[in-house]
């Protein structure tokens, strides 16, 4: 009896651990966004979005500390809703996104921040300078699923930048050198193959 206890125990053990894995998300872009806000003048604050964001987190909710995060953001996609600024935005003096087409963040290390919050630190790349950065991280939530059986998740980020440090210098005076940047992500895991 106790010999079958034992076993019983140790596949439960072995279950438990294989469910607490550490499992690769994708990033849905049609319900992530990342946006940017700058003062303008000193007097207003200005925000903006790049609508084209891709990428991957691999999470295990037992280790926080094993989450790898990866994404990247198409320079060109920036929108501010005028047009005049949307395409400064993209020359040379600001992000050069013919010459720079994509912003990354690469994580390097994280950790548990409080119930339900992360701390992660990574290299965020932008106009081809790279930098280590903090985003401090809401969630992820609990997974859920829809009707076609896909797994979601969401979380939020903020960090702050200066971007005199990323080489976007470009009409100091005018426009502010801080950047808040906000993150809301949706995270999408497909569901496995029919066997």
């Amino acid at each position: 009896m106790s010999r079958l206890v034992l076993v019983l125990t140790a596949a439960l053990a072995l279950t438990a651990s294989a469910a607490a894995q550490a499992t690769t998300w994708q990033i849905d872009p049609n319900h992530t966004a990342a946006q940017f806000s700058v003062r303008h003048l000193g007097i207003s604050t200005v925000r903006g979005a790049f609508t084209k964001v891709s990428g991957s987190v691999t999470y295990d909710p037992a280790n926080p500390g094993k989450t790898v995060i990866d994404v990247t953001i198409d320079a060109n996609s920036v929108d501010t809703r005028v047009e005049r600024r949307d395409n400064d935005l993209r020359s040379p003096n600001f992000f050069d996104a013919a010459k720079f087409p994509t912003l990354t963040f690469k994580s390097k290390h994280t950790e548990a921040n409080g119930a339900g919050r992360l701390k992660v630190t990574g290299n965020l790349t932008i106009h081809g300078v790279t930098k280590e950065v903090v985003l401090e991280v809401e969630g992820p939530s609990e997974p859920m699923k829809d009707p076609r059986g896909n797994q979601h998740m969401g979380a939020s980020a903020s960090t702050k930048i200066n971007r005199q440090d990323f080489g976007v210098s470009a009409d100091k005076g005018m426009v502010g050198d801080d950047i808040s940047i906000m993150i809301d992500v949706e995270l999408i895991q497909p569901p496995p193959p029919a066997s």
